[in-house]
């Protein structure tokens, strides 16, 4: 018999495929959340209440949202680029993606991305045994740029006041970016007013 002591207490969310491969079956799953130490968000993934490690909402996007990346101000956020707090996490779809079951908690604002927009600048954070996927800080700042409208003007200021700021900025990446995601204009002329 599997004992929930095998739960690990540094992973925050279980797929049901990583429990099966700890060799729990349906009915283990099943006592496991009868008993609290698991809650079930959908039907492929699993909260784990035994984790003891660091918390961030970050981690229960692949739950929702396989397919999602950080994105917009949530990834600003992140990159220490902004004190903006948004009051969800701002994630992105490939256009034709669909959440199934959107979570009450924590809440998300989805984004659907053209297929190259999507796959640009995707990088997996791991944290501890959690991970997530994030924009890096290049593509982050121009998805902030092309959507200065929704993000807000002051926002994309100080994001791209502070960005240049940083000593580990790229700018050769970020013009690339901006290049192929089609706002190179809009950042050369941010770029002459603030530079």
């Amino acid at each position: 018999m599997v004992d929930a002591a095998v739960l690990s207490e540094d992973l925050k969310i279980f797929s049901m495929r990583e429990l099966k491969r700890k060799g729990f079956s349906q009915y283990k799953v099943s006592k496991l959340v009868s008993e609290g130490k698991l809650i079930k968000l959908n039907k492929s993934y699993y909260e784990n209440t035994e984790y003891r490690g660091e918390e961030s909402d970050f981690y229960y996007i692949e739950a929702y949202a396989p397919k999602g990346v950080i994105c917009l101000l949530s990834a600003a956020v992140y990159y220490h680029l902004t004190t903006f707090i948004p009051d969800a996490v701002d994630v992105a779809l490939p256009r034709k993606a669909k959440i199934s079951t959107m979570p009450d908690w924590p809440q998300m604002n989805v984004h659907h991305y053209t297929d190259d927009r999507h796959e640009l600048g995707v990088t997996t954070v791991m944290e501890g045994k959690n991970e997530f996927r994030i924009y890096d800080m290049e593509k982050t700042v121009v998805d902030i740029v092309f959507y200065r409208e929704k993000v807000g003007i002051e926002e994309t200021k100080e994001i791209l006041v502070t960005y240049l700021q940083r000593k580990d900025r790229n700018l050769i990446r970020l013009l690339k970016y901006a290049e192929l995601m089609k706002c190179g204009k809009a950042l050369r002329q941010y770029l002459e007013v603030l530079v």
